[in-house]
């Protein structure tokens, strides 16, 4: 079922999004070489407790970490680790969600450590991209798989892949809500979108083909040929005047 969510309760989903678009906005700045992806997860704890706020991650469905941190040929879902130090020329993603009074708030971002490849750096941005491309579509009366179908067409047409094992998905009073929002399809499809609305419209793109696997700790999603991948995420909320970015500083 879809929640449609009245202003107040987008006002609480908007506060619990301003904490997790502060604490990605800090991480640009925190990471660089040489620290481990233990020591940002460490940080980013004590960043949203000392907000009010708790890791909406931690311990759901079973994962073992506050937030989840993706490095080079990993899509989503890496558990941070002392053993993992970031190197010039990585990149990781990081997916960020909270709980605040309730309510939830997430979104990601691929941050480049140091000089990075034109390869690698030109995936982010065709992955951001393809997030607004898809929230163009984010309109009363459009449907669910206008977004996806928008994504896609802006990803392959960059010579890239869209993973399909993973979607977007809606959010507010849990972290995943109805509809799913995946980052493929024909327009046309799915939800019709309407006023009240708030969804995770995620793109997850890979360099190489579409395809993944999971690794042996039973959470990490790699690609399946080795390629470099890339996260960027936003919450919105669907309005009369057209979408509402909440985790954007």
């Amino acid at each position: 079922m879809i929640i449609i969510k009245s202003q107040w309760e987008i006002k609480n989903i908007t506060a619990a999004c301003r904490i997790v678009a502060e604490i990605l906005e800090s991480l640009k700045t925190f990471v660089r070489a040489g620290i481990s992806t233990a020591e940002m997860e460490n940080y980013v704890d004590r960043e949203i407790r000392k907000r009010g706020a708790i890791p909406a991650f931690k311990g759901y469905r079973g994962y073992p970490s506050n937030v989840c941190i993706s490095v080079n040929e990993q899509v989503v879902h890496g558990i941070p680790s002392k053993a993992v130090r970031l190197e010039n020329g990585d990149i990781v993603s990081v997916d960020l969600g909270v709980i605040l009074h309730g309510f939830y708030g997430d979104a990601a971002i691929t941050i480049p450590i140091g000089n990075i490849s034109p390869d690698a750096a030109r995936l982010i941005r065709v992955t951001e991209e393809a997030f607004y491309k898809g929230i163009e579509k984010a309109t009363v009366g459009n449907r669910v798989s206008d977004i996806s179908a928008a994504i896609q067409e802006h990803v392959e047409s960059n010579g890239f892949s869209v993973v399909r094992a993973f979607v977007g998905h809606g959010i507010g009073h849990s972290l995943h809500e109805e509809p799913q929002v995946p980052n493929f399809g024909k327009p046309g499809r799915g939800s019709r979108l309407k006023e009240g609305m708030t969804l995770a419209v995620e793109p997850m793109v890979n360099i190489g083909g579409p395809d993944v696997k999971i690794l042996d700790d039973g959470w990490t999603v790699v690609t399946a040929d080795g390629s470099l991948s890339a996260h960027y995420e936003h919450t919105i909320a669907i309005t009369k005047n057209g979408p509402e970015i909440l985790t954007k500083m």
